[in-house]
């Protein structure tokens, strides 16, 4: 009787402090990101839906450079915010590593498996894969770039996901007008 007491307790101890660690992350909330994973989600969902529709691989590609872009900022916030000893010397290059080893990541697979290089899918004797690419990063920049601007001016977001809103605008009008105008730049 008493050993089934002891074990009882055991048995209960036990279940009390393996359940403990995964109710703690997931009723309380998690720490915003720097650019937040709503963000990418939208410009994953953007990317997605232009291959489903057969869109050009420079407007494509545009939404694969916001995306490659949106994930090394937030993939770098998350590393200086686990590892506090990145916030140092290297912490402050760190971003530079993890954005250029985010499109090794997605370019060099595509360059091995001849999607770029190929002599007859070029925009101004570009790729098109890499100029949309590098048009859809410097867009998504300045979408953040406009989203801090407008905050600092008016010492507040205007509407609610603005800081989700203006990157995936720049990248919606940077496509609307190269799938329109593009044809011109042959």
């Amino acid at each position: 009787m008493i050993q089934d007491l002891k074990f009882k307790n055991k048995y209960i101890f036990f279940l009390v402090f393996s359940l403990l660690p995964p109710s703690y992350f997931l009723l309380l909330p998690s720490v915003a990101r720097a650019v937040c994973p709503i963000c990418t989600v939208a410009v994953g969902a953007g990317l997605g839906l232009s291959r489903y529709l057969g869109i050009d691989d420079a407007v494509s590609s545009i939404w694969i450079g916001g995306l490659i872009l949106s994930s090394s900022l937030w993939l770098t916030d998350w590393l200086k915010k686990r590892f506090v000893h990145l916030r140092g010397e290297i912490g402050s290059h760190l971003g530079y590593y993890v954005t250029a080893f985010m499109y090794l990541i997605v370019l060099v697979p595509l360059w091995f498996s001849k999607v770029i290089g190929h002599p007859y899918n070029t925009i101004l004797g570009i790729d098109k894969i890499l100029f949309g690419t590098t048009l859809g990063s410097i867009m998504f920049l300045v979408g953040i770039w406009a989203d801090k601007k407008v905050r600092k001016t008016k010492a507040k977001q205007l509407f609610q996901y603005q800081k989700v809103v203006f990157p995936v605008v720049s990248l919606v009008l940077t496509s609307l007008l190269l799938y329109y105008y593009g044809g011109y730049l042959y």
